[in-house]
């Protein structure tokens, strides 16, 4: 009876790449270019804050780094939400054109059944639907981090002295990027 539980469990290759294609998980291409733009787009405050603040680089460096890895996992955790978010919007609205063009570009072949067209349309639909989802995240994301860098940096904080003014701008604004991600919307 065990037995057959266990085989009963056992998912299809055609449902584990279903359910691949609605878990939050990311590939690890899509993880290495997340995080390798969330780095890149985490280090421009630390050249503001240099050239325009006057921080010396080099005594503040330790700072500069730590703020920098904490500013990349909050930004590069922002990135999956939203691309998670906008992946399923995005596969709804593409569906007919990618549909269409699928069955055009297989013409009247006969030898294919239903299920396999089926399959490589829905393929195809997450494939494009994961591509602009990745892409307009990493847009999204980056500009309102770089718009509320300043923003907060120039304005709100204007004030203070510029590490304190460093820690709490970038920091705030990274945490305000990943919460921001999470909404359902």
């Amino acid at each position: 009876m065990g037995n057959a539980r266990k085989a009963d469990a056992k998912l299809t290759k055609e449902e584990e790449l279903l359910l691949q294609d609605f878990s939050r998980n990311v590939s690890t291409k899509s993880s290495a270019l997340f995080y390798g733009n969330a780095f890149i787009v985490s280090v421009i405050p630390t050249w503001l804050f240099w050239r325009i603040h006057q921080m010396n680089p080099i005594s503040s460096a330790a700072l500069f780094i730590v703020m920098v890895l904490i500013s990349t996992g909050l930004v590069a955790y922002a990135y999956k939400n939203v691309k998670f978010i906008l992946k399923h919007k995005i596969a709804q609205k593409i569906e007919d054109g990618v549909s269409r063009e699928i069955l055009r570009s297989i013409g009247d072949d006969k030898k294919m059944s239903k299920k396999e067209k089926d399959e490589r349309i829905l393929w195809k639909k997450n494939e494009v639907a994961d591509y602009e989802a990745t892409t307009f995240s990493i847009f999204y994301n980056n500009a309102l981090y770089l718009v509320l860098i300043v923003v907060v940096s120039f304005y709100v904080l204007r004030s203070f002295s510029p590490i304190v003014n460093y820690i709490f701008s970038v920091g705030s604004t990274a945490g305000l990027l990943a919460l921001f991600s999470t909404s359902t919307k």
